[in-house]
Protein backbone atom coordinates (compact mmCIF):
# COMPACT_ATOMS: atom_id res chain seq x y z
CA UNK A 1 0.00 0.00 0.00
CA UNK A 2 1.16 3.56 -0.68
CA UNK A 3 0.36 6.77 -2.47
CA UNK A 4 -0.07 6.31 -6.22
CA UNK A 5 2.95 7.64 -8.08
CA UNK A 6 5.27 7.38 -5.09
CA UNK A 7 8.26 7.40 -4.86
CA UNK A 8 9.38 9.56 -7.77
CA UNK A 9 12.29 11.76 -8.87
CA UNK A 10 11.81 14.66 -11.31
CA UNK A 11 14.38 17.19 -12.55
CA UNK A 12 13.87 20.42 -14.46
CA UNK A 13 17.12 22.19 -15.22
CA UNK A 14 18.92 22.91 -11.95
CA UNK A 15 15.90 22.10 -9.76
CA UNK A 16 14.80 18.63 -8.74
CA UNK A 17 12.36 16.84 -6.44
CA UNK A 18 12.95 13.42 -4.93
CA UNK A 19 12.17 11.46 -1.75
CA UNK A 20 13.93 12.53 1.44
CA UNK A 21 16.76 10.18 2.45
CA UNK A 22 18.36 9.25 5.76
CA UNK A 23 21.67 10.59 4.49
CA UNK A 24 20.08 14.05 4.16
CA UNK A 25 20.06 14.36 7.97
CA UNK A 26 23.22 16.40 8.51
CA UNK A 27 22.71 18.75 5.54
CA UNK A 28 19.03 19.22 6.47
CA UNK A 29 19.94 19.99 10.08
CA UNK A 30 22.68 22.46 9.14
CA UNK A 31 20.36 24.22 6.69
CA UNK A 32 17.43 24.46 9.10
CA UNK A 33 19.60 25.81 11.92
CA UNK A 34 21.28 28.34 9.62
CA UNK A 35 17.83 29.47 8.41
CA UNK A 36 16.23 29.91 11.85
CA UNK A 37 15.42 33.59 11.35
CA UNK A 38 14.06 32.89 7.85
CA UNK A 39 11.87 29.93 8.82
CA UNK A 40 10.93 30.12 12.50
CA UNK A 41 8.13 32.74 12.19
CA UNK A 42 6.10 30.27 10.11
CA UNK A 43 6.68 27.01 12.01
CA UNK A 44 3.68 25.46 13.75
CA UNK A 45 3.91 23.78 17.15
CA UNK A 46 1.50 21.77 19.25
CA UNK A 47 -0.02 24.07 21.92
CA UNK A 48 1.42 23.62 25.41
CA UNK A 49 4.23 21.42 24.09
CA UNK A 50 7.39 21.46 26.23
CA UNK A 51 9.79 24.26 25.24
CA UNK A 52 12.47 22.88 22.93
CA UNK A 53 15.11 25.01 21.25
CA UNK A 54 15.28 25.41 17.47
CA UNK A 55 18.58 23.54 17.28
CA UNK A 56 17.25 20.53 19.15
CA UNK A 57 14.08 20.46 17.05
CA UNK A 58 16.21 20.45 13.90
CA UNK A 59 19.05 18.14 14.86
CA UNK A 60 20.00 15.13 12.71
CA UNK A 61 18.19 12.95 15.26
CA UNK A 62 15.05 15.07 14.86
CA UNK A 63 15.30 14.67 11.08
CA UNK A 64 15.53 10.89 11.46
CA UNK A 65 12.44 10.84 13.67
CA UNK A 66 10.56 13.11 11.24
CA UNK A 67 11.54 10.95 8.27
CA UNK A 68 10.32 7.83 10.06
CA UNK A 69 6.88 9.43 10.46
CA UNK A 70 6.81 10.73 6.89
CA UNK A 71 7.73 7.32 5.48
CA UNK A 72 4.98 5.67 7.49
CA UNK A 73 2.50 8.28 6.26
CA UNK A 74 3.65 7.82 2.65
CA UNK A 75 3.38 4.04 2.95
CA UNK A 76 -0.20 4.49 4.14
CA UNK A 77 -0.93 6.77 1.18
CA UNK A 78 -1.46 9.94 3.23
CA UNK A 79 1.68 11.86 2.32
CA UNK A 80 4.27 12.51 -0.41
CA UNK A 81 7.39 13.96 1.27
CA UNK A 82 9.70 15.56 -1.31
CA UNK A 83 13.21 16.89 -0.92
CA UNK A 84 13.94 19.88 -3.17
CA UNK A 85 17.37 19.92 -4.79
CA UNK A 86 19.36 22.62 -6.56
CA UNK A 87 22.29 21.47 -8.67
CA UNK A 88 21.82 18.08 -7.05
CA UNK A 89 22.17 19.38 -3.47
CA UNK A 90 19.44 19.48 -0.84
CA UNK A 91 17.85 22.94 -0.90
CA UNK A 92 14.45 22.62 0.76
CA UNK A 93 11.34 20.55 1.16
CA UNK A 94 7.82 20.18 -0.23
CA UNK A 95 5.42 17.96 1.70
CA UNK A 96 2.11 16.89 0.22
CA UNK A 97 0.10 15.93 3.31
CA UNK A 98 -3.44 15.25 4.49
CA UNK A 99 -4.21 13.25 1.37
CA UNK A 100 -7.92 12.46 1.27
CA UNK A 101 -9.26 10.02 -1.29
CA UNK A 102 -12.80 9.05 -2.24
CA UNK A 103 -14.89 11.85 -3.70
CA UNK A 104 -12.41 14.50 -2.49
CA UNK A 105 -9.04 13.46 -4.02
CA UNK A 106 -7.36 16.42 -2.38
CA UNK A 107 -4.28 17.28 -0.31
CA UNK A 108 -2.51 20.20 1.30
CA UNK A 109 1.04 21.29 0.59
CA UNK A 110 3.71 22.93 2.71
CA UNK A 111 7.14 24.07 1.54
CA UNK A 112 10.34 25.85 2.46
CA UNK A 113 13.61 26.67 0.74
CA UNK A 114 17.07 27.72 1.89
CA UNK A 115 16.97 31.50 2.27
CA UNK A 116 20.17 31.76 0.24
CA UNK A 117 18.22 30.55 -2.79
CA UNK A 118 15.13 32.70 -2.35
CA UNK A 119 14.21 34.69 -5.42
CA UNK A 120 15.85 32.34 -7.92
CA UNK A 121 12.68 30.51 -8.88
CA UNK A 122 13.68 27.31 -7.06
CA UNK A 123 10.52 26.91 -5.02
CA UNK A 124 8.02 27.88 -7.74
CA UNK A 125 9.71 25.35 -10.03
CA UNK A 126 9.73 22.62 -7.38
CA UNK A 127 6.14 23.25 -6.33
CA UNK A 128 4.96 23.28 -9.94
CA UNK A 129 6.64 19.91 -10.53
CA UNK A 130 5.06 18.50 -7.37
CA UNK A 131 1.58 19.68 -8.37
CA UNK A 132 1.99 18.34 -11.90
CA UNK A 133 3.04 14.97 -10.51
CA UNK A 134 0.13 14.91 -8.07
CA UNK A 135 -2.36 15.59 -10.87
CA UNK A 136 -0.82 13.35 -13.53
CA UNK A 137 0.33 10.38 -11.45
CA UNK A 138 -0.87 10.58 -7.83
CA UNK A 139 -4.55 10.76 -8.86
CA UNK A 140 -5.26 13.98 -6.97
CA UNK A 141 -7.74 16.62 -8.11
CA UNK A 142 -7.01 19.57 -5.83
CA UNK A 143 -3.97 20.93 -3.99
CA UNK A 144 -4.29 23.65 -1.37
CA UNK A 145 -1.72 25.79 0.43
CA UNK A 146 -2.54 27.60 3.67
CA UNK A 147 -0.31 30.61 4.32
CA UNK A 148 -0.16 33.28 7.01
CA UNK A 149 -1.09 36.69 5.53
CA UNK A 150 2.25 38.05 6.78
CA UNK A 151 4.28 35.40 4.93
CA UNK A 152 5.04 37.38 1.80
CA UNK A 153 7.68 34.98 0.37
CA UNK A 154 5.29 32.02 0.46
CA UNK A 155 2.45 34.10 -0.93
CA UNK A 156 4.67 35.15 -3.85
CA UNK A 157 5.26 31.49 -4.71
CA UNK A 158 1.56 30.65 -5.09
CA UNK A 159 0.91 33.98 -6.84
CA UNK A 160 3.56 33.20 -9.45
CA UNK A 161 1.95 29.81 -10.07
CA UNK A 162 -1.58 31.15 -10.30
CA UNK A 163 -3.13 29.49 -7.26
CA UNK A 164 -6.45 31.20 -6.55
CA UNK A 165 -7.22 32.60 -3.11
CA UNK A 166 -10.30 30.83 -1.77
CA UNK A 167 -10.74 32.33 1.68
CA UNK A 168 -9.47 33.01 5.17
CA UNK A 169 -9.16 30.39 7.93
CA UNK A 170 -9.33 32.26 11.26
CA UNK A 171 -7.06 30.92 14.02
CA UNK A 172 -6.00 28.03 11.77
CA UNK A 173 -2.60 26.94 13.16
CA UNK A 174 -0.75 27.42 16.45
CA UNK A 175 2.40 29.39 15.60
CA UNK A 176 4.65 31.59 17.70
CA UNK A 177 2.53 31.27 20.82
CA UNK A 178 -0.91 31.96 19.34
CA UNK A 179 -3.53 30.63 16.92
CA UNK A 180 -2.79 32.37 13.63
CA UNK A 181 -5.08 33.19 10.70
CA UNK A 182 -4.19 31.66 7.34
CA UNK A 183 -5.20 32.43 3.78
CA UNK A 184 -6.25 29.43 1.70
CA UNK A 185 -4.95 29.13 -1.86
CA UNK A 186 -5.76 26.23 -4.19
CA UNK A 187 -5.43 24.83 -7.69
CA UNK A 188 -7.36 22.00 -9.35
CA UNK A 189 -6.44 19.83 -12.28
CA UNK A 190 -8.95 21.64 -14.53
CA UNK A 191 -7.11 24.91 -13.91
CA UNK A 192 -3.91 23.71 -15.57
CA UNK A 193 -4.65 21.29 -18.43
CA UNK A 194 -1.29 22.21 -19.95
CA UNK A 195 0.55 21.50 -16.68
CA UNK A 196 1.46 23.99 -13.98
CA UNK A 197 5.18 24.09 -14.76
CA UNK A 198 4.55 24.65 -18.47
CA UNK A 199 2.05 27.42 -17.73
CA UNK A 200 4.45 29.18 -15.38
CA UNK A 201 7.30 28.92 -17.87
CA UNK A 202 5.14 30.38 -20.61
CA UNK A 203 4.19 33.31 -18.39
CA UNK A 204 7.84 33.90 -17.46
CA UNK A 205 8.80 34.00 -21.12
CA UNK A 206 5.85 36.11 -22.25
Amino acid sequence: MGAPGWPVTVVDGRVGIRPLRLRDAVVWSDMRIRNEAWLSPWEGLRPASPPVGWGERHSPAAFTAMLRVLRRESKDGRCLPFAVTYDGELAGQVTVANVVRGAFQSASVGYWVDGRLAGRGVMPTALAMVVDHCFAHAELHRIEANIRPENEPSRRVVAKLGFRQEGLHPRFLYIDGAWRDHLCFAVTVEDVPEGLLRRWRSRENA
